[in-house]
């Protein structure tokens, strides 16, 4: 059997449960190390006895609803390579434009910035990564969270401060700018998320009560004891979720500005308060 008809039989079987074909050969070649020249060359050729066992146990995993990602074990994000497992929400190509926005925004001087449930360590540590003059603290609710943020920073050598709290339970200072991604999905929306992200990713990362509102509700009502005068917030939503987290903030911050912005795709994607 060649390995074009091996990726066909699996693929047809990936699609049956759901799961998009594509992630079987982005999983292969990353994990062989070839580029797509070498790959489409290896099609015609016979399988080998290695590769035959290898592809089995991939695509044992993603037929049973496992990110592409975890098997890997890294997300590549803003040029970084993060190691990724249970523990933590896999970085999305939104969360990276809400880093491109914030880098936009905000020149290369000293700033003091906090990154409220940092899972991964994608957000602090890209911007610590382009604005190493930043003082930046990374903090979550989770600790296996941050032991794993903390072996991402160590591995691409970037200093970033870590810390366990609940929002700012723990935190006694002010910052220029507070950026969060926090669980925003609602219990009533779990038909809109993929299998593979219910079956593997954790929920404490993803769901959030009162209809995916809560944490910005709690966010809205502390982040003025901890924000500097002409400090900014920016955050990520859920694409249904620019009035209302809007809404939220301005009745917060009644002298701020609050925007909405959207994504790439065009849907509500971030919140940005600040001084206009």
């Amino acid at each position: 059997m060649t390995y074009a008809q091996l990726f066909l039989q699996y693929e047809w079987e990936l699609e049956k449960v759901g799961e998009e074909p594509e992630s079987l050969t982005f999983t292969f070649r990353n994990l062989k190390g070839l580029d797509m020249t070498g790959f489409v060359l290896l099609l015609r050729q016979e399988v080998s006895e290695e590769d035959q066992a290898l592809l089995a146990r991939i695509a044992q995993r993603l037929l049973a609803h496992e990110p592409a990602q975890y098997i890997l074990g890294y997300e590549t994000f803003h040029d970084l390579k993060l190691k990724v497992d249970k523990r933590i929400l896999i970085p999305r190509p939104e969360t990276a434009e809400l880093v491109d926005l914030i880098l936009a925004e905000n020149a290369d001087e000293q700033l003091d910035l906090l990154d409220i449930g940092t899972g991964s360590g994608a957000i602090a540590l890209a911007l610590a990564h382009e604005r190493p003059t930043w003082r930046i603290v990374a903090s979550d609710i989770s600790q296996e969270a941050l032991d794993l943020a903390k072996e991402n920073a160590q591995a691409n050598q970037i200093a970033v401060d870590f810390c366990q709290s609940d929002l700012f339970s723990q935190l006694s200072v002010s910052y220029d700018i507070i950026v969060s991604n926090p669980p925003y999905i609602s219990e009533a929306d779990k038909a809109e998320v993929g299998l593979n992200v219910l079956t593997s990713e954790p929920h404490l990362a993803l769901f959030a009560d009162e209809e995916g509102l809560a944490i910005y509700r709690k966010l809205a009502q502390q982040a003025g004891k901890h924000l500097k005068a002409d400090g900014k917030i920016y955050l990520e939503i859920g694409y249904k979720q620019g009035q209302i987290v809007s809404q939220l903030f301005r009745e917060a911050f009644p002298d701020k500005r609050v925007r909405v912005l959207p994504d790439q795709f065009g849907q509500d994607r971030m919140v940005v308060v600040d001084n206009g």
